[in-house]
């Protein structure tokens, strides 16, 4: 039995006529009645009561059309939803993020957009540091992560950058060397202690924080080490010193932190969409796919905002 028999069955049994059924699923009679006599044969009984000028459903055919009635729909329902999970519109995407990474406009306006156009997806969000995140995308636990992507990161997982962002320094009003000034010299900063996370679990921040500071000619004071962001900046709101943090930390108002871009050196952090290079979740590569294409779009307004002089 195949589901074009029902849909013919269907037909007869609603017009309760083989001609205008015929010309309803578009074959000639014929063809349709034949098919109907191979349906009524495999189900060993007639279905229909043929008269001169219609059809009208045997006890059998009755019973027949109270079971199948449903299947059509129910067959285009689900081609539509496996179409669906093929294009990644269903289904549930494990995702990781790192606490400053969550405030970057790409990053959020990465979310925002694929949530407006999979509504169906469902998210699951683990907020982590980076080492943690590729731990878990190695093991399955995540789909794919928003990272500090690495030169020590496995050859298993694949990157697209999202943005890269300037090191800016973040301390308390106390510690302010020049409070009128929107940026500073580093090297003003050289006596204070430098908050930051362990290599272990923030490679990427602490090592470039510690450059930034050698390149402004001087080795950092190491303070107190602190395992995320939010605790970074408690420490450095209750004046146990300052940090180097990436530039969306602006976004973070928090009474008695100032932000200040620093004169020297400009150093950059990146920030990636990290996915398993053997990863076939269509939700996953659907995330991939746009993070890509707002990278794209992100670097055009860029260039339209800092056009190259000729």
């Amino acid at each position: 039995m195949e589901l074009r028999h029902i849909r013919y069955f269907l037909a007869v049994a609603e017009e309760k006529n083989f001609t205008r059924a015929a010309a309803r699923v578009g074959i000639a009679q014929p063809p349709l009645s034949q098919q109907i006599k191979d349906l009524e044969r495999e189900v060993g009984s007639a279905l229909f009561y043929r008269m001169p000028h219609g059809a009208e459903l045997t006890a059998a055919g009755k019973a027949f059309l109270e079971q199948v009635h449903n299947l059509p729909s129910q067959a285009e329902q689900a081609l539509e939803a496996a179409r669906r999970a093929a294009r990644g519109e269903t289904g549930t995407l494990n995702l990781g993020i790192t606490g400053a990474s969550a405030l970057n406009p790409i990053v959020s306006r990465l979310i925002r957009t694929f949530r407006r156009d999979f509504p169906d997806v469902m998210f699951r969000v683990k907020e982590s540091h980076s080492t943690q995140l590729r731990e878990d995308l190695e093991k399955g636990d995540l789909d794919v992560a928003i990272l500090r992507p690495s030169d020590q990161d496995p050859p298993s997982i694949t990157t697209h950058q999202l943005d890269s962002e300037a090191l800016i320094a973040a301390m308390s009003r106390s510690r302010d060397p020049a409070p009128d000034a929107e940026a500073i010299d580093l090297l003003l900063l050289k006596d204070t202690p430098l908050i930051l996370t362990p290599p272990i679990v923030g490679l990427i921040l602490h090592d470039s924080a510690i450059l930034a500071c050698q390149k402004a000619g001087f080795e950092p004071i190491i303070g107190q080490a602190a395992p995320q962001i939010a605790s970074i900046m408690s420490m450095v709101a209750a004046d146990l010193g300052f940090s180097l943090v990436p530039d969306c930390m602006r976004q973070l108002a928090l009474e008695d932190i100032v932000y200040k871009r620093l004169h020297h050196p400009n150093i950059q952090v990146d920030i990636a969409c990290a996915i398993l290079r053997d990863n076939r979740s269509p939700t996953a590569q659907a995330f991939t796919k746009l993070a890509r294409r707002l990278r794209a779009g992100h670097l055009a307004w860029a260039q339209d905002q800092n056009p190259v002089s000729s």
